[in-house]
This record gives C-alpha cells, sequence and structure tokens, in this order.
C-alpha cells in the first residue's frame, strides 16, 4: 500500500509542476473547441449588407438584443435610438474580437473577462427579453444538468474565470509579447 501511495504521491506532484502550462493552454483549446464557432456565427447573423455591415447591423442583431424594444417600435428599428445602435455594434464587435484574442492569446485575461461580461448580459437578454424559463431555465443543485442557461453558462463562465485568472499559458502571443519586455 505504500508503493501506491508514493506513486501518487509522484504522479500528483508531476500534475501539480504541469499545471500552471496545461490549465490555461487546455482551457483556450476548450473555448476554440467549443464556443468560438458558436459567437463567431452569431456575431455573423448581426452584421448587416455590404463592405461597412459591421456599422449597420442587421435588423436581427436588434431582435437578438433588444426584443421587447424593436417589438414595442413595430419592427421598425430605425424607431431605435444611438444607444440601441451602440450596443447592438458594440456587441457585434465583442462576439467577433473576444473570441479571437482568447484564441490567439493576446490580452486574454480582458479579453475572457469581457466574454464573462457578454455571457452575463446574454443571459439577461435571454431571461429577461426573450422570456427564457423552465427547463431552458434549469435550476442549480439539481438532478438535471443540461439546462441552456443557468447550466451551461455556469460552465462556459468557469472556463473564462480560469483564463482571467491564469492567463493564456506558454503557447501565447501574451506570453511570446511578455518575453520581448523582459
Amino acid at each position: 500500500m505504500t508503493a501506491v501511495i508514493a506513486l501518487y504521491d509522484r504522479l500528483s506532484g508531476a500534475l501539480s509542476r504541469h499545471a500552471p502550462a496545461a490549465i490555461p493552454t487546455l482551457g483556450r483549446a476548450t473555448y476554440a473547441a467549443v464556443l468560438l464557432i458558436y459567437f463567431w456565427n452569431s456575431a455573423r447573423t448581426k452584421i448587416g449588407d455590404g463592405l461597412f455591415g459591421i456599422f449597420r447591423p442587421s435588423d436581427g442583431a436588434y431582435i437578438q438584443i433588444f426584443p421587447k424594444a424593436v417589438e414595442a417600435a413595430g419592427y421598425d428599428v430605425s424607431q431605435l435610438s444611438l444607444f440601441h445602435w451602440a450596443v447592438v455594434v458594440a456587441g457585434t464587435w465583442a462576439e467577433l474580437l473576444l473570441p479571437l484574442l482568447i484564441l490567439v492569446g493576446l490580452l486574454t485575461r480582458l479579453a475572457a473577462l469581457g466574454m464573462i461580461g457578454f455571457v452575463l448580459v446574454q443571459s439577461a437578454t435571454d431571461i429577461l427579453g426573450h422570456g427564457v424559463m423552465g427547463d431552458d431555465l434549469g435550476r442549480w443543485f439539481d438532478a438535471g444538468s443540461g439546462s441552456l442557461i443557468l447550466d451551461q453558462r455556469a460552465l462556459w463562465v468557469f472556463l473564462l474565470a480560469t483564463l482571467v485568472l491564469t492567463g493564456a499559458g506558454p503557447l501565447s502571443l501574451d506570453r511570446l509579447l511578455a518575453r520581448d519586455r523582459s
């Protein structure tokens, strides 16, 4: 039994030594595998037509982000304010740029913190604007683990919080730029 415990201790020590490099690298890889395309596809639905579509969001962008305001305006988004436009444009850019920054490991802590804010606003919009409730909203500390908001997005936020706390890891532009500053 002593030999098994000694082996366990050696393996645990080795894992602990590699964790500072492995955790952020695996976190970014997991983010890219699970959420990168999700957010980029979502952003693509918000970009308007033409070369300057990034500055002229689609009507669907307003419906996704401000469903009640668009409904109150009779689905005429031209009736919405500059504030609505600014939020929609900023949200679209955030969905494009923040995941890219995480992917390449540039300003990773800040980008992951921004994505946490984005996910929280996204969840609030789903609940308050689109009326997501019941099984899609879910409950914590129950037998179900697949609800869209409380279960799934809690895992997203945990993954992003790991990047906020650990940074991008050794295979990143953050690390490369940090070497240049040394």
